[in-house]
């Protein structure tokens, strides 16, 4: 199975991420998780996206608050699938970020997600490797499926409550 990378810009974004991790954990898809800043050490970064497909893996997650250009860096540097992780910083509760993520220019897509949308992020890293894993994919089916079931266990405890 092919790794997932998950790229932060600051090890402010690891709440963020830790969902994202965790999610990745539950379905047994392998993972790294690194720090490279767009801004701060972007020859890093640019190396990292331009050996991710040879070093084995199959997504990239870039999550990044603020001038939130670490997916968009990645994108351009890689022809993996990159999923953009805007996180929320004390300035415009995170609408920077997530702009800043989602404005790429035609040739160079960025997946994006919700802000701090870490478990989000992960399920679509998933989504895009079970593609071609139909092992991963009834994973995810059994998930939606037990997700459904407890929405409507909800409904019912509400609906014997109040009606």
């Amino acid at each position: 199975m092919k790794k997932v990378a998950i790229i932060m810009g600051s090890d402010s974004d690891l709440p963020v991420l830790e969902k994202t991790m965790n999610t990745l954990k539950e379905f047994g898809v392998p993972y790294e998780t690194h720090v490279y800043s767009a801004h701060r050490t972007p020859d890093e970064a640019i190396a990292f996206a331009k050996s991710a497909k040879e070093n084995g893996f199959g997504v990239i997650i870039g999550a990044a608050g603020m001038a939130a250009h670490l997916a968009g860096v990645i994108a351009g540097n890689t022809v993996l699938p990159v999923i953009g992780l805007p996180c929320k910083s004390p300035c415009f509760d995170g609408m920077d970020a997530l702009l800043s993520t989602v404005m790429m220019p035609s040739g160079i897509p960025v997946a994006t997600v919700a802000v701090n949308g870490g478990v989000n992020a992960g399920l679509l890293a998933i989504e895009m490797l079970a593609i071609s894993d139909e092992e991963l994919s009834k994973k995810l089916l059994a998930k939606r499926l037990a997700d459904k079931e407890t929405v409507l266990s909800k409904i019912k405890a509400v609906e014997e409550k109040y009606n």
